[in-house]
């Protein structure tokens, strides 16, 4: 739990801001400011910096990674051994290890996880390059102005949602994993496989598992960024015609408007000129809101950021896994030296 914790917290804050590029692409009223990772990267870091920008959020992603990755990997390790043990086939066994690891890791994680997408939409208080519907000093800002505003279950919104992401992106990457480790073990014919394999396996476990579950990621983003303020009626009316009268008088009455929010769904390759507001992605269902990405922007909505999300998937399970396994060999040399020194 220990080599755990301090593996996945590492990797975590160390590409935190591969995440927050990830996050406004998947979740940015703009589409086309963040269209690709390397623009979004260098637009995020002229215009907000590297603190107040990129690494906004860091915070809560800390509070939730460090204590969130100790449970995982304390019901990962003793579900694994016990299910092995009892019988269970192993690749079922790394799958449901990974399942309920993740499982149980989730309800300290989920709360982290909506204040820290939120902030890293947001980006630098009274941001003067981004709107996106929030605006808090900080994490505890945020914390109370949710609560006082919302309610507390607010910071459990997109659960579900997150649920329906991370286990199966946690299964599959333990899976892919343990089989990746034991193929490179009996290409070395030694348990020891050196450090670039240990980088390899790891990597590619994570960026396979964080494509493949790339569309519960957007439709995860897209539910815990909701701006759910509801603007009065009459702002509303007031707003829409300005844009419509004065430079098209002529054209029948544009898609009833209702349905409009902040945070935008248009997809990165969206051209057309704002004539009409964007679809409000108004569910809290994961299926619902698949079907709705897919129907308003295609399979490429689907796998929006997905390159900012395999780049961060690889590194940080690259980090996280040989972190754990340096430290957990180290523990283990440390726990027998103590043995032998003092015999019993």
């Amino acid at each position: 739990m220990l080599a755990g914790g301090i593996g996945g917290s590492t990797g975590d804050i160390l590409m935190h801001s591969l995440d927050t590029v990830k996050t406004r692409q998947q979740g940015a009223p703009t589409a086309i400011k963040y269209s690709t990772m390397s623009d979004a990267y260098a637009t995020i870091l002229r215009e907000e910096g590297f603190r107040r920008g990129l690494y906004s959020g860091v915070t809560p992603a800390f509070m939730g990674s460090l204590p969130g990755t100790v449970i995982f990997f304390g019901v990962y390790e003793f579900s694994k051994r016990n299910l092995i043990d009892a019988g269970c086939p192993e690749n079922l066994a790394y799958l449901s290890g990974g399942f309920l690891a993740d499982l149980f890791a989730s309800v300290v994680y989920v709360p982290s996880e909506v204040l820290k997408t939120r902030l890293q939409l947001q980006g630098r208080y009274n941001n003067p390059y981004f709107k996106s519907g929030y605006n808090y000093r900080g994490t505890i800002d945020a914390t109370r102005t949710i609560i006082r505003r919302e309610g507390p279950a607010a910071l459990f919104y997109g659960y579900k949602a997150t649920i329906m992401r991370d286990l199966p992106f946690s299964a599959l990457q333990f899976a892919f994993y343990e089989q990746f480790q034991k193929a490179a073990k009996s290409y070395c014919g030694s348990r020891d496989i050196g450090l670039p394999l240990e980088i390899a396996t790891a990597g590619l476990a994570g960026g396979l598992a964080g494509v493949i579950t790339c569309p519960l990621d957007v439709v995860k983003t897209r539910i815990q960024t909701q701006v759910r303020t509801s603007p009065s009626p009459a702002s509303n009316v007031r707003k829409e015609p300005r844009p419509f009268t004065t430079l098209q008088p002529s054209p029948p009455p544009p898609a009833p408007p209702p349905q409009q929010r902040s945070i935008s769904t248009s997809s990165p390759s969206t051209t057309s000129p704002p004539k009409t507001r964007p679809l409000k992605f108004n569910t809290s269902s994961v299926f619902e809101g698949l079907k709705l990405l897919y129907r308003t922007e295609g399979i490429q909505g689907w796998f929006r950021g997905v390159g900012p999300r395999a780049v961060w998937t690889s590194v940080q399970s690259g980090t996280m896994l040989v972190l754990y396994q340096y430290l957990l060999k180290q523990l283990e040399h440390w726990s027998e030296a103590q043995s032998e020194g003092n015999p019993l």
